[in-house]
């Protein structure tokens, strides 16, 4: 009974810790952002650059370059990448976005060049890219026939979708802003304009209850609650309350509820940007530089809201809430599912295993990714610390590549969005990837000679070409039926 109490507590403490820190500032405009999309983006603008049918040249490129300006996790990526993918995209393509984006993005990169040097960081840029493009080529292959299927279906949903409003547009960028402004850890974002204490003399004695009811070990990437933390989880809570009433039935009509759950996310998203720290008999509340940016950022998102026509509003929103149904759900759980598993699952056990580069290291990196998720960036100080106690730099590279991908609960919402059955080969693509990955850069560290690394790397692009040529001339020569 004590080990199953652990466990609970374990995934409760990791849930709390999650939605506390990690669903506001990133995940909540994302839910807007990929509403907006399938709701306000004609098919046509999404199939031009990356649909099933797009040149190959022009689709998997602009798949990595639009997922390496996003600085969001695997949770972030997945309603983003739904929302491309209900619109029109590619399978190939989405999953090339889907893959690059969180551990391929701009950040990512240049936080695992500071800590873990620039060689690191341009072996995970170049495998990363190689092998998003590669994972997206053979789904695209392997699903040919579902992939025109589901190019018909989206033809008969939007077909008659006449080019993107300005007011769409405008609202789709600001939203995007905000998704930046609230993710980047950059000056002047970080900087403290002005300051200001409140007499809560209750603030620490909470802060340290907290800390108590949800222990936590930060030398291995893991949080607690924080006193913020909490007011942001009671406000999350009454979002849900009020979201089902608001947005339900939003087709029909905008209720009070639906501006009072617009009103409780502004608000949330406002909190979440502020600094709030208990000091001494009270709060020290501080408006920095990302709460400026959100704030005008949310502006921007009002004044182009208010521009749409009311039924493209009312789309947007149910898109929105939608995909917080379809998917948020599943991230509740898997988040919770992670944090028991953490309380049985080693570092140790890791470092033991991956101390050379073999195939035995590499999966368990790969297994250690999925099972002890971290959240954007804090992946990259964890690698750090296992590079120290001995992790061999092949098994290291193969775990920041899986890492950001390979989840429990962003498998769990992935398949929600393209089905179990592609899910599996998803996964099993990204792990095999991650380990060819680990294993290419742990020879490459051993000193093996590089010119048959290169070679061997070269002739794994031209088998890729070849598929892709065959995939094409398949489709050609015997287009699916969307009835089958």
């Amino acid at each position: 009974m004590e080990f199953v109490l652990k466990l609970i507590e374990g995934g409760a403490g990791s849930l709390a810790s999650y939605l506390a820190a990690h669903v506001l500032l990133c995940l909540l405009p994302a839910f807007f952002i990929a509403g907006a999309m399938a709701a306000l983006i004609p098919k046509s603008s999404v199939t031009r650059w990356l649909g099933s049918n797009a040149p190959a040249h022009l689709s998997y490129p602009a798949a990595a370059l639009a997922g390496s300006l996003i600085a969001v996790c695997s949770c972030t990526i997945v309603p983003l990448f739904a929302g491309i993918y209900r619109k029109g995209a590619g399978i190939g393509p989405a999953i090339t976005f889907l893959f690059f984006a969180p551990a391929g993005n701009i950040m990512a990169l240049a936080y695992t060049g500071s800590v873990l040097g620039p060689e690191f960081a341009f072996a995970r840029f170049v495998l990363c890219l190689l092998f998003g493009v590669g994972i997206g080529m053979l789904m695209a292959l392997i699903f040919w026939r579902d992939d025109a299927r589901h190019d018909a279906q989206t033809d008969m949903l939007f077909a008659d979708e006449a080019g993107i409003a300005p007011a769409a547009l405008g609202l789709l960028l600001s939203l995007a802003a905000l998704l930046i402004a609230g993710t980047l850890k950059l000056w002047p974002l970080t900087a403290t304009v002005l300051s200001a204490d409140l007499p809560v003399s209750w603030a620490q004695d909470w802060q340290d209850t907290l800390f108590r009811w949800v222990p936590f070990d930060p030398t291995r990437g893991e949080e607690g609650v924080t006193f913020q933390g909490s007011i942001l989880i009671g406000l999350l809570l009454l979002i849900a309350v009020t979201a089902w009433k608001g947005f339900e039935n939003i087709i029909e009509g905008a209720s009070r509820w639906t501006w009072v759950t617009l009103a409780l996310a502004a608000t949330t998203l406002l909190v979440a940007a502020l600094q709030c720290v208990p000091s001494g008999d009270g709060v020290r509340i501080a408006l920095t530089g990302r709460a400026c940016a959100v704030a005008v950022t949310m502006a921007a998102v009002g004044h182009f809201a208010r521009q749409l026509e009311l039924d493209a509003l009312r789309a947007w929103l149910w898109e929105a809430w939608r995909f917080v149904k379809q998917i948020f759900v599943l991230l509740v759980v898997g988040v919770f599912v992670v944090g028991m598993v953490r309380q049985i699952v080693r570092p140790e056990w890791i470092e033991a295993l991956a101390g050379s580069n073999t195939v035995l290291a590499n999966a368990a990196a790969v297994l250690f990714g999925v099972f002890m998720y971290f959240p954007t960036l804090v992946e990259v100080p964890v690698a750090r610390m296992f590079l120290d106690l001995g992790m061999h730099p092949g098994p290291l590279l193969a775990y920041l590549m899986a890492d950001p991908e390979l989840s429990l609960q962003s498998m769990l919402m992935v398949a929600v969005v393209i089905g179990r059955r592609k899910t599996g080969a998803y996964v099993a693509l990204v792990a095999v990837f991650s380990m060819c990955a680990g294993l290419l850069y742990g020879a490459w560290v051993d000193g093996l000679d590089r010119r048959m690394l290169s070679i061997g790397l070269l002739a794994g692009l031209c088998l890729l070409a070849a598929a892709l040529v065959r995939f094409r001339r398949r489709c050609a020569s015997s287009p699916a039926s969307p009835l089958v």
